[in-house]
């Protein structure tokens, strides 16, 4: 059993889907793992520490993929990556499968196994692979972090000689993992944090860390969540009252950071040119949707944009690989405890049981075709 790390083709993601720690792993399961030369130079990981761990390595994609059972990798292999796998081989990603249809033909086409890890189901034995949580989080410390710097005052109060400074005001908007974490971190860094979302549930979680809610708490507002735990899309009428109230509140606030997201939708809008135009110069949004859209009006995808007004609005691609070295060693766990379920421990083969929950919610392509019940061919 052949397992392959390879570099990412896009040169602005620097993650690595395996660290030392996972290669020895897979070592321990008997698995011969090739990592491309430089595959996680990016993320702080020169080729010793892989060599140190049991790996070998080898100069190209070509080299590592050609006889690999299992290729690793962060991104969806594109089109000019394709002719380095061996047909029937096994390649695990984070896909970003929805409105693909051309690529995952292409990716059925040349005869590999697709597994998405970011459809893996949310239930109490994937929560070990469920990377939307683990890489979210880090997007949710770093959106602080980011807005903080660009802030360009201090986030607690200050009591000094020469007067008092104020504690900055940040208010998140999505209460995801990424919120949640956004909000325990600008608690942390002393700001008065205030946060909101449609889901009911996250009221008492945004209390928990000491952030105060803010959400009109209608009817509606009492039944919107779906069973797996998602936001769903509200009615205009109820958009309408929340909008006000959000405009009147985000014209007081400092640091705004958006984190919505429905899983194949672009982005909702949740601020508006108004909100934008109504914060005081100075002030900072941070989406974390731009790559979906953006939930700020005026975002721009991989920029930060200064308004006439001086308020700025940072579009940051990638946010979780801004902390690549974290980020990939949690998304290399994410991986490895997905893979160690599709291998025979005493064979040392590859042994995928196709019928088993985590398999059938996130494998995307099989035998030449994209079998995922979600992202079928449209029919003409």
């Amino acid at each position: 059993m052949r397992i392959a790390v390879l570099s990412e083709a896009d040169p602005a993601e620097p993650r690595v889907a395996a660290v030392p720690e996972t290669v020895k792993k897979f070592k321990a399961l008997g698995a011969d793992v090739v990592v491309q030369a430089g595959a996680g130079l990016k993320a702080g990981v020169p080729d010793a520490e892989y060599e140190a761990a049991g790996a070998s390595i080898v100069p190209s994609a070509e080299a590592a993929a050609g006889e690999a059972d299992l290729v690793l990798k962060v991104r969806r292999p594109g089109a000019e990556e394709l002719p380095a796998f061996k047909k029937g081989a096994v390649v695990v990603a984070i896909m970003d499968p929805y409105g693909r249809e051309a690529e995952l033909k292409a990716i059925a086409e040349a005869g590999i196994s697709a597994f998405a890890m970011e459809l893996m189901p949310r239930i109490t034995r994937a929560q070990v692979m469920d990377v939307l949580s683990s890489q979210a989080n880090l997007a949710g410390y770093r959106a602080v972090v980011d807005g903080a710097a660009e802030y360009g005052r201090a986030m607690p109060m200050m009591m000094t000689a020469a007067g008092t400074v104020p504690a900055a005001r940040v208010f998140v908007m999505g209460v995801g993992v990424a919120g949640l974490q956004a909000i325990a971190t600008a608690r942390r860094m002393g700001a008065v944090v205030t946060a909101t979302d449609v889901r009911p549930a996250t009221k008492e979680q945004v209390e928990s860390l000491g952030a105060k809610f803010v959400a009109v708490e209608d009817d509606e507002f009492k039944q919107a969540e779906t069973a797996g735990g998602y936001a769903k899309e509200m009615s205009a009428e109820y958009q309408k009252k929340q909008s006000e109230l959000v405009a009147t509140h985000i014209a007081k606030q400092d640091i705004v950071i958006t984190t919505a997201l429905i899983p194949g939708r672009p982005a909702p809008k949740l601020v508006s040119e108004d909100m934008v135009a109504a914060m005081k110069p100075g002030s900072v949004l941070i989406d974390l949707a731009v790559e979906r859209g953006g939930n700020v009006a005026g975002a721009k995808a991989g920029e930060v944009v200064t308004t006439d007004k001086g308020v700025k609005i940072v579009g940051h691609l990638n946010v979780p690989g801004r902390l690549a070295a974290t980020a990939s060693s949690l998304y290399a766990r994410n991986l490895f405890a997905f893979v160690e379920t599709l291998i025979d421990k005493e064979a040392k083969t590859l042994a995928i049981k196709w019928d088993d929950e985590l398999v059938k919610a996130t494998n995307l392509t099989r035998d030449g075709d994209v079998v995922h019940a979600s992202f079928q061919p449209k029919a003409a």
